[in-house]
């Protein structure tokens, strides 16, 4: 009786000492305390630290590091809290197991005083970094595409400030590490991360606010965490089919008497759209949407009480109608303020909030900015403004500009009570949402919205774009880079400006490469192309067979696969996996995937390589292992077994893809319809004839 109850007592011990505890303290060999989580996945266990502590938080006394060991801590369930009493302030850190994530926690009471919490998280010599935002730099977006720019997805070695900035405005307090965890921080408030910058072995985090929350995903493969992040903050948006195919607009839409070949115009619409309608179909390039940019309304910025310009836009009820006839959606660009007769009225009723300061040409005084967290505000913003045009036919809208004016201080107070330095990253969010509430009851399911900045949930609204990337090849590069990290960190169905925003010159050539870039992004938008068009170009050749050839082949690409993109884009909505990957989303556990940052896949079935410099004329690219892969421009189908590094040959009009062996996906015959293409192009369309045609 005795040896079995020794035997009872030396299991529960057993039992006792295995059970798996998720953190301890202890204090390092150089005399600072450290926390040790260990959670489920990780290679090595993650360990809490920092400069002079585990973790500090800000007064405005000062700051105050936490440097000893917890005066408790208690394991309770999958649980693990660590508290300290300092001066009357009880101070605790938590880790608890939940579905499918972990929640890491700081909190203090009492806390009205606090207004930062921060540590760092340990990290190995190799570990990859990724996520936070679509641009390839922090600081001013003209660092994201300038000259010898050598950060790509890796934001090892960077630091990025979490408060949105203009116009690469895709951010999430979310990152992906190669060591199996993500961290999502919960919140609006503005934060800082190092990522072995200051400190080769921690990823430093502080974030203001009374508290710190966040999630901490793991698993050993990184598209489940990117998965569980997107779900998390979504689901998804998925915009109508007629979405995915391709977009064109240009920026300043002016009425002229006379089409770009001299041709006098007898339209009853503006002549610039016209033409670009009429050409498209001429050269049989598909064009499902058409979107003008401000202006397009009378008064100050052309934007003034959602009435239209009628000499810039005649008959735009009637324009609408024939774009529509044409199977052509018509979309406007938007802002959240309001000018004209509709400034004075937000200012009376108290729908505005003070400005920041001027942006982007925007005089701080001739406009109100909407304060969202009113629901006042938001009811007569829709009512007066966006149903209006909604009515008259609009599909969908480009919401701009919501990151550049919006307050970031403390001692400016929005309608619900918060701060404008809380409010400030979510005020995309708050627009997009009101902007989708009134495209939702007026057109259903049957609209699309594209917007600039974004923030955590910003998805569940609208679509992205990448705001105003320049037009140097380093644009291009930023572009590409920005599709894949706005995929990362929940931003899917994504697009960029083909051929760069105004910032130096359209080069012929990066127009070309970033038109073969947008056919395999989810949103392929054609513009604003200095306003021209590849058939009337500023530079030489004016009248560009190349260019219409290639911007028709890689449209006919893109709307061949809006059926696929489509179902990637249910996909994303359904199971968060984004619709372009970075390869080691799909291939993690190969090394090369991490390195080639410029290879992609589109889904499951198609693998590009993105071509970003000028006068490549070969280019070197990782096929994956395990897979065969079709090479989507042979006549023969030549096939590559994977897990090698090739070279393909490059002219300007050709982007390397391939195609998983065993799909179902048949590109047919890239070279013949490029070449029909060169064909076609070389006919200047008769304008006089295809206008008495169309009206």
């Amino acid at each position: 009786m005795k040896k079995l109850l020794l035997f009872f007592i030396v299991v529960l011990l057993t039992s006792a000492c295995q059970q798996k505890k998720l953190g301890h303290s202890y204090m390092s060999d150089d005399g600072q305390l450290a926390i040790q989580l260990d959670l489920e996945y990780l290679p090595n266990p993650l360990v809490v630290s920092g400069e002079e502590g585990a973790l500090f938080f800000d007064t405005e006394s000062g700051r105050i590091w936490i440097n000893d060991l917890p005066d408790n801590e208690t394991w309770k369930d999958s649980s693990y809290f660590a508290r300290w009493i300092r001066d009357d302030r009880e101070i605790e850190l938590s880790v608890e197991a939940a579905d499918q994530h972990y929640n890491f926690s700081l909190r203090a009471n009492p806390a009205d005083d606090i207004l930062k919490w921060g540590f760092g998280l340990s990290a190995t010599s190799d570990e990859y970094f990724t996520g936070l935002f679509e641009r390839t730099v922090d600081g001013n977006q003209k660092e994201s595409w300038k000259e010898g720019i050598e950060t790509a997805m890796n934001l090892r070695g960077e630091a990025v400030d979490m408060i949105i900035k203009p116009t690469l405005s895709l951010y999430t307090p979310f990152y992906l590490s190669s060591n199996n965890y993500g961290m999502f921080v919960e919140g609006t408030w503005p934060g800082h991360y190092d990522f072995c910058k200051s400190d080769p072995d921690l990823v430093q985090i502080a974030f203001e606010g009374p508290s710190f929350s966040s999630k901490i995903y793991t698993s050993t493969d990184p598209a489940d965490i990117v998965k569980l992040h997107t779900l998390n903050s979504g689901p998804v948006l998925v915009p109508p089919k007629w979405a995915f195919q391709p977009w064109r607009w240009r920026d300043n839409h002016v009425y002229q008497d006379e089409y770009y070949d001299g041709t006098k115009v007898n339209a009853p619409y503006n002549s610039q759209l016209v033409e670009d309608i009429l050409m498209m179909e001429a050269f049989d390039i598909p064009c499902g949407v058409y979107w003008v940019d401000r202006p397009w309304a009378k008064g100050y910025h052309g934007y003034a009480d959602f009435e239209w310009d009628t000499d810039r836009f005649p008959n735009p009820e009637k324009m609408i109608d024939w774009l529509n006839s044409r199977d052509i959606r018509f979309m406007v660009w938007i802002a959240p303020w309001v000018v004209g007769d509709m400034q004075k009225t937000a200012d009376e009723k108290g729908y505005s909030i003070p400005i920041k300061g001027p942006a982007g040409g925007v005089d701080p005084d001739s406009i109100a900015l909407l304060d969202f967290t009113n629901p006042e505000a938001c009811k007569w913003w829709q009512e007066n403004g966006l149903e209006k045009l909604l009515k008259q036919g609009v599909a969908g809208f480009k919401l701009d500009r919501s990151e550049e004016l919006v307050p970031e201080t403390r001692d400016i107070f929005f309608a619900d009570g918060r701060t404008s330095r809380e409010v400030r990253n979510e005020y995309p969010v708050l627009y997009a949402k009101t902007v989708y509430e009134s495209a939702r009851k007026i057109h259903g399911d049957d609209f699309a919205l594209l917007t600039r900045a974004g923030y955590t949930g910003s998805s569940r609204y609208t679509s992205f774009w990448g705001g105003d990337i320049g037009s140097p090849q380093e644009g291009l590069r930023t572009a590409i880079i920005a599709l894949l990290r706005s995929s990362v960190i929940g931003f899917p169905i994504w697009g960029s400006d083909i051929g760069g925003y105004w910032q130096g010159d359209l080069d012929r050539e990066v127009f070309a490469r970033w038109l073969a870039f947008g056919c395999f992004s989810p949103i392929m938008e054609v513009g604003p192309t200095e306003d021209l068009a590849p058939w009337c170009m500023n530079s030489e050749p004016s009248y560009d067979e190349e260019l219409i050839a290639i911007w028709r082949l890689y449209a006919k690409i893109h709307s061949n696969l809006a059926d696929y993109s489509y179902e990637l884009a249910l996909n994303a909505n359904k199971t968060g996996m984004p619709m372009a990957r970075p390869l080691f989303l799909q291939f993690p556990d190969q090394k090369e995937a991490w390195d080639d940052w410029q290879t992609f896949m589109y889904g499951n079935d198609i693998l590009v390589s993105a071509i970003w410099k000028k006068s490549v004329t070969s280019h070197k690219l990782y096929l994956p292992a395990g897979e065969n892969w079709k090479d989507a421009w042979s006549d023969e189908g030549k096939v590559y077994e994977g897990g090698q590094w090739i070279d393909v040959a490059t002219p300007m009009y050709k982007i390397p893809v391939f195609i998983r062996e065993g799909s179902e996906i048949d590109p047919g015959n890239l070279q013949k319809l490029y070449e029909e293409s060169l064909e076609i192009a070389k006919t200047k369309p008769d304008l006089t004839a295809l206008e008495k045609e169309a009206f």
